[in-house]
């Protein structure tokens, strides 16, 4: 049984969202990534409050492909500690999902 799941990453720039998220159709990690932008982030890093412009990716994958999925993000990524947060699909349209899985197996 598959268990889909969205993947949430914030990319400093446009051109780092577009490459992450075609490395990852491309490479079956995901069937999609969504690219919002630009989101406003507040946040501490290094003992600093910053507020940036990010752009947020909303990547649909399934649980068996994290530990690749990460990986390349991580491989591909311009920050030191990128955000990846993963989230269960707990319903969904099942031709949607059905999709998903064709994409990512």
């Amino acid at each position: 049984m598959s268990e889909p799941m969205v993947v949430l990453v914030t990319c400093g720039s446009e051109e780092d969202a577009v490459k992450i998220s075609n490395a990852l159709v491309e490479e079956r990690l995901a069937a999609c990534a969504n690219i919002v932008s630009p989101v406003r982030s507040i946040y501490r890093w290094e003992g600093k409050i910053w507020d940036e412009k990010e752009w947020l990716l909303f990547i649909k994958t399934q649980r068996k492909k994290f530990d690749e999925l990460e990986k390349k993000v991580k491989s591909l990524h311009s920050y030191t500690v990128p955000e990846i947060i993963a989230l269960p699909i707990i319903e969904g349209s099942s031709s949607y999902l059905e999709w998903l899985v064709e994409m990512t197996d």
